[in-house]
């Protein structure tokens, strides 16, 4: 158990029965009544964000995250194929559980799988990856100085915009928690 006066960023509870991560919490004393800690709060399984207060002596049970590093294996179309490299257990997801996340994450690349009480509820990327360009207009020369970019599709489908010069063929760096272009490789 957790008091709210102990939370923290990143910590995770179970509060009404929902498994929630802290964003942001703040301890606040007004100048007349007690003190409560103002929190918000992320839903793992959903997403969606709320914001509330608490006092700072209620106490929640914290709720255990598993991360397990898989490696991906292949989609047969409406499943994902996951296999776990300590003990070669393979795992099928469908896409409700898989959401965007992999649409930068090759075959046989390494992710990690997020569960709950044994129930998946989502899956990591790896934080940046290296693709090759597989489609995008060619860049003009002069065209560098104005800062601007164009669409490119990599080798995965994904669609990331990258500045004028870079070529079809070339490998890029990403980073996938915000699909930007980062660099060339």
């Amino acid at each position: 158990m957790i008091q709210a006066g102990d939370f923290r960023n990143g910590i995770t509870v179970e509060i009404e029965g929902k498994v929630c991560q802290i964003v942001e919490f703040q301890h606040v004393k007004p100048g007349k009544g007690a003190a409560f800690v103002r929190t918000k709060l992320k839903d793992i399984i959903n997403g969606g964000v709320v914001e509330k207060t608490f006092r700072p002596n209620e106490k929640f049970p914290q709720a255990r995250i598993d991360r397990n590093d898989m490696q991906y294996l292949y989609s047969d179309g409406e499943l994902f194929h996951f296999m776990d490299v300590n003990n070669y257990e393979q795992i099928a997801l469908n896409a409700d559980d898989i959401g965007d996340s992999l649409k930068f994450v090759k075959e046989n690349e390494m992710c990690k799988v997020c569960s709950y009480n044994g129930k998946v509820f989502a899956v990591e990327p790896p934080l940046f990856v290296e693709l090759e360009i597989t489609d995008t207009e060619p860049g003009f020369k002069g065209d560098t100085a104005t800062g601007a970019s164009k669409p490119a599709t990599v080798e995965t489908g994904a669609v990331v915009y990258v500045p004028l010069f870079v070529e079809q063929g070339e490998k890029i760096k990403i980073d996938t928690r915000t699909g930007e272009y980062l660099s060339r490789v």
